[in-house]
């Protein structure tokens, strides 16, 4: 493995590992999960079913995974960024996106990179049957990953590494080789549980368990229709994912760079003024947002998830404030729209 990893650090990744396809373990969980409904309107993890936890089902002739992560803050960021992060959302007025989507799409950067991988691994050893994934297929990643090495599940669900936190991405390589197992990483969260007390919406209902239907993440990108009316309120200025879980985890201050210009924040989607996100036209959307992860949602959701932060931009401020009215002014614009989805949320953030 010592030269798969070098290949591996040169292409921008931080740490690579092999799994087993035995996740036979994981499947009551699995479906425990997708039977409580937690998956809300995210219908193809359940059609998937069990061919998550079945590597061998899914790609048939897989007897191993290489699994890798890769960094994702951007290499400017400087010490103390959790506090930084944090701070934005004392700032009601601006927009806040999470920081993983205010570079490139991170499907495109890593399915092409492990792409690259394989093929050095081929020209050492010979064609092998492959297949390469980035949160792109039913494939259970923080479980593979977990059981790699890259790091244990934390309470949040996500996968925590003592020297990298939390904020990277993973990616599989399926492969016909049978290859040694690296070990699994032990869990040290202990007693904490700092990202379950920070949720702004309670989705983290128990350790290690998380109900999409409320997490700030799926409301913003996953679901496509109005968003219940007793959850806008807790978005703040969030629109486009949520940090929380991350941003209060002692373990990223450990969190590593990015060894890529790839993820550093594109202008335009760092400390921008809500009125303006909600000025911007379908074609500015797309301008600003090709080749990154938020031109997925469209620029009717994006109106959705603007419309709702300044509500709450407009509720945070004192009576007849005068920093209301631009605010307004950006909202009543808007209250024509086309989309009945943008309108409904536009009414609800001027009632505010």
């Amino acid at each position: 493995m010592a030269g798969v990893r070098n290949w591996a650090r040169a292409l921008g990744f931080s740490q690579v590992g092999v799994a087993g396809v035995d996740l036979s373990s994981a499947e009551p969980g699995l479906m425990q999960w997708l039977a409580a409904g937690f998956h809300g309107g995210m219908g193809y993890m359940a059609a998937h079913g069990l061919k998550r936890a079945r590597p061998a089902e899914l790609v048939p002739g897989t007897v191993s995974v290489i699994t890798a992560r890769m960094n994702y803050l951007p290499r400017a960021t400087p010490e103390g960024w959790q506090a930084i992060e944090l701070r934005r959302l004392e700032r009601p007025r601006e927009g806040v996106v999470s920081l993983y989507a205010r570079g490139r799409d991170y499907h495109k950067v890593l399915r092409a990179r492990l792409q690259k991988l394989q093929e050095r691994i081929a020209r050492e050893i010979g064609p092998f049957g492959h297949r390469v994934f980035t949160d792109s297929a039913p494939v259970l990643e923080a479980e593979l990953a977990a059981r790699s090495g890259q790091g244990w599940r934390g309470k949040h669900t996500l996968v925590l590494s003592r020297e990298a936190g939390s904020m990277f991405f993973l990616g599989e390589i399926y492969v016909d080789l049978a290859l040694p197992a690296t070990p699994p990483a032990s869990s040290h969260c202990g007693s904490c549980q700092a990202c379950i007390d920070v949720c702004p919406t309670r989705a983290i209902v128990a350790p290690h368990r998380l109900d999409a239907r409320r997490c700030i993440s799926y409301l913003t990108i996953e679901h496509d229709g109005p968003i219940d009316e007793a959850l806008r309120p807790l978005m703040g200025n969030r629109v486009y994912g949520c940090d929380d879980c991350q941003l209060a985890c002692p373990w990223n201050k450990y969190a590593g760079r990015s060894a890529l210009p790839d993820f550093d924040a594109r202008d335009g989607l760092s400390g921008a003024a809500l009125a303006d996100w909600l000025g911007w036209s379908e074609a500015e959307f797309l301008r600003r947002t090709e080749g990154g992860p938020i031109r997925r949602i469209g620029h009717e959701r994006w109106l959705r998830n603007v419309a709702v932060a300044l509500g709450n931009a407009l509720a945070a401020l004192p009576a007849h404030d005068a920093r209301a009215e631009p605010l307004r002014a950006a909202l009543r614009a808007r209250a024509g729209h086309p989309s009945a989805l943008v309108r409904e949320h536009v009414q609800w953030a001027l009632g505010r």
